[in-house]
């Protein structure tokens, strides 16, 4: 089949669903309603085409564009037209989490899979409602149970709509501690006995003996007090 065939039918799949399709989801799914024809497209015929869709996309022509988020394919608006979009959706478009349940998002994304009573022992207070507001918002779910641990806790971890709400595809995204620590950190000066020694003779050489036995700068000036 022509690339050129089914470029049309991935953009309605994308377009249409609800949900971030991978390249595999769209084979399927466009084999299946094409189930008639004797020649079935590829995984490699896919990725193809969406690269070709994704550089339709990037034009700036289009508000939109296709991008791989949450763990599959996607239209999305584009950074510039997110204020505009804030109009249409008001208070919930803008409305954030807040900071108890980004500091327990974050514990549980970097630590994850993680049960409550190991949240609270970093956080060194109770998360049971920050853990009930992320479960609503399905931003994390419960993976099961800890065998290791007396009463078998439940255990979270991060959701696919956790990788589509921060636009990353797998926790492998998520910016390295490190790398975080770096830029708040301001690097010192360091200073060892040789700056105080170039610092002394600077200061020597700008200063001379007049007749008098007065120290006397470059400008002339009495030095002494």
């Amino acid at each position: 089949m022509e690339l050129s065939t089914i470029i049309p039918h991935i953009e309605a799949l994308i377009f249409a669903s609800e949900k971030p399709l991978t390249a595999l989801d769209i084979v399927e799914l466009i084999n299946n309603a094409l189930g008639f024809m004797e020649e079935r497209i590829t995984l490699d015929q896919v990725e193809s085409c969406i690269e070709g869709i994704r550089e339709k996309y990037q034009s700036e022509f289009y508000p939109f564009e296709v991008k791989e988020s949450g763990g599959g394919w996607q239209f999305l608006t584009k950074k510039d037209f997110h204020k505009t979009i804030a109009q249409l959706n008001g208070d919930k478009f803008l409305k954030r989490l807040s900071t108890a349940a980004m500091e327990t998002l974050a514990i549980i994304a970097y630590k994850q899979p993680i049960t409550k009573g190991e949240i609270e022992s970093i956080r060194g207070v109770n998360s049971d409602y920050s853990i009930q507001k992320l479960l609503e918002k399905e931003l994390i779910i419960i993976t099961g149970r800890s065998e290791n641990l007396p009463g078998k806790p439940l255990v979270y971890a991060t959701s696919r709509n956790f990788m589509d709400y921060f636009g990353i595809n797998s926790s492998e995204d998520l910016p390295k501690i490190k790398e975080v620590f770096a830029e708040q950190f301001v690097q010192p000066t360091l200073i060892n006995d040789n700056d105080f020694k170039i610092a002394e003779t600077s200061e020597e050489a700008n200063l001379s003996v007049n007749e008098t036995g007065d120290l006397i700068n470059d400008n002339g000036e009495n030095s002494n007090t």
